[in-house]
C-alpha cells in the first residue's frame, strides 16, 4: 500500500465515522512519521527545495488551533515545516513584512477585505492556481467574490473564517436587558468608569464612534462628532487592550466589565465557565479573515497547505478550536454540532446579516483617521 492511500484510506475512516477526530490526527502524524507520506504538490515542493513554509496569525487559542489541527498534520503529510509566528495587529505586520527579505515571510492570517486590498495594491499579492486548491470550491462564494473583486479575478488568498467585533459585558454587573438597551453606547456609560475596555485599533474605535453617534461606518458625515465620542470612550476607559490573550484577561479577572470583544474570544470565556453577555449591536463591525500568500513565498507549497487547511476535517477543527465559524459553505458542508451555537453564523451562507467595512472607503481614509487616532490615543 503506498503512502498516499494510507492518508485517504485514514481519512475515509474518519469521514465515515470510525474514527474521531483526535484519533484521525493522530493516526495521520503516525503514518507521516513512520511512511513519509507524500502528496503530488509535496514531492513537487521537495523538488523545489521547500523544507519550511512560514505562517504568521493571532497567537493564543487561535494559533493553538491551527498548530493542532493543521499544521502537525500537514508536516506529518508533506515533510514540510510549518514556521508559526504571531502578531499583534495588522498595521504591525504589515510594516514588518514591507521591510522584510522576499520570501521571508509566507502565509498571513488577515483581517479584512481592506487588508487583502492593502496588500495587493502594494504589489505583495500572487496568483494562486485555484486547480491546486480544489477545497476552495466547498468556500462560501460570498466571501471569495468579496477578494476577487479586489485583484481582478484571481485569489491571492483563501477565505477560512468570519466574525463580529461586538459587544461584551460581565453579567454580574451588567444585564442583558441593560446592554441591549444601550448598545454601542455601553462602551461610553459613565456609571463603569475605569471598568471599561476597548481594542487599541483605529478602525475599531472609529467605528464605534460612528455607532455611538447614529451613524453609518460607512459613510460617516460628521467625523468631528466621532472623534469626541472616541475620547469619551478614552477617558473612562481603564486601558485599550492589544491582543486576543489581553482582551481575555481583562474580562475573566474583572479588571473590566465591559468591552468591545471578538466574537471567538468571548465564546471561549464562556466555555470557560465565565458569565460573559455578547451582543451585536445594529451595524456591529463584521469582518472575514483570510490566508494571504504573500510575494515571493513557495507558492506550491503554499497552496497544498491552503488545500490542506480548507480540508472539511481539518477546517472544522479549526474552527471549533478558535470559535469562529469556518468559511466552507453550510449548504455544502455538514459543519456538526458546534459551529451553529458560535456568535455570527450564517446557516445561509450569504451573510447578508452581517456588516463589513468597505474596503475603499476605510483604506481611503487610513492615513488620517489612523494618525488622527494616535494623537487622541495619547491624550490630545
Amino acid at each position: 500500500m503506498d503512502n498516499t492511500t494510507r492518508y485517504q484510506r485514514l481519512l475515509e475512516r474518519y469521514r465515515n465515522g470510525d474514527l474521531d477526530r483526535r484519533s484521525f490526527l493522530g493516526l495521520i502524524g503516525a503514518a507521516g512519521l513512520a511512511y513519509g507520506v507524500q502528496t503530488p504538490f509535496a514531492r513537487y515542493a521537495r523538488a523545489q527545495e521547500v523544507t519550511q513554509v512560514r505562517f504568521d496569525g493571532w497567537g493564543g487559542i487561535v494559533s493553538e488551533a491551527f498548530r493542532e489541527h493543521a499544521f502537525a498534520p500537514y508536516t506529518a503529510a508533506t515533510g514540510i515545516d510549518v514556521v508559526d509566528g504571531t502578531f499583534g495587529g495588522g498595521d504591525e505586520y504589515l510594516a514588518r513584512v514591507r521591510t522584510s527579505q522576499p520570501g521571508e515571510f509566507n502565509i498571513a492570517h488577515l483581517s479584512g477585505v481592506f487588508d487583502y486590498a492593502r496588500y495587493h495594491n502594494l504589489g505583495l499579492s500572487v496568483e494562486l492556481n485555484e486547480d491546486n486548491i480544489p477545497n476552495l470550491g466547498l468556500v462560501m462564494p460570498a466571501l471569495s467574490e468579496a477578494f476577487r473583486s479586489i485583484s481582478g479575478g484571481p485569489l491571492s488568498c483563501v477565505p477560512y473564517n468570519y466574525g463580529t467585533t461586538g459587544i461584551a459585558y460581565n453579567r454580574a454587573y451588567i444585564s442583558d436587558e441593560e446592554a441591549q438597551e444601550q448598545g454601542a453606547n455601553l462602551l461610553t456609560n459613565a456609571a463603569y468608569e475605569g471598568k471599561i475596555g476597548g481594542w487599541n485599533d483605529w478602525r475599531t474605535r472609529v467605528w464605534y464612534g460612528a455607532l455611538q453617534t447614529g451613524q453609518d461606518p460607512n459613510n460617516i458625515e460628521d467625523m468631528e462628532a466621532v472623534w469626541n465620542a472616541v475620547r469619551e470612550h478614552r477617558d473612562l476607559a481603564l486601558r485599550y487592550w492589544t491582543s486576543g490573550a489581553e482582551l481575555m484577561s481583562l474580562l475573566a479577572e474583572e479588571e473590566i466589565y465591559v468591552t468591545e470583544g471578538w466574537s471567538g474570544r468571548i465564546y471561549a470565556l464562556q466555555e470557560q465557565g465565565h458569565d460573559i453577555g455578547y451582543i451585536d449591536p445594529p451595524n456591529g463591525f463584521g469582518w472575514q479573515e483570510c490566508l494571504f500568500v504573500i510575494a515571493g513565498s513557495p507558492v506550491e507549497a503554499c497552496e497544498e497547505l491552503l488545500n490542506f487547511m480548507l480540508e472539511p476535517e481539518t477546517s472544522i477543527a479549526v474552527a471549533e478550536g478558535q470559535n469562529y465559524p469556518p468559511a466552507l459553505d453550510p449548504t455544502q458542508v455538514d459543519l456538526g454540532d458546534k459551529i451553529p451555537t458560535l456568535p455570527a453564523f450564517d446557516p445561509t451562507g450569504t451573510l447578508d446579516g452581517l456588516t463589513f467595512a468597505v474596503p475603499g472607503y476605510w483604506n481611503g481614509n487610513e492615513q488620517d483617521w489612523s494618525e488622527t487616532f494616535s494623537r487622541v490615543a495619547r491624550g490630545y
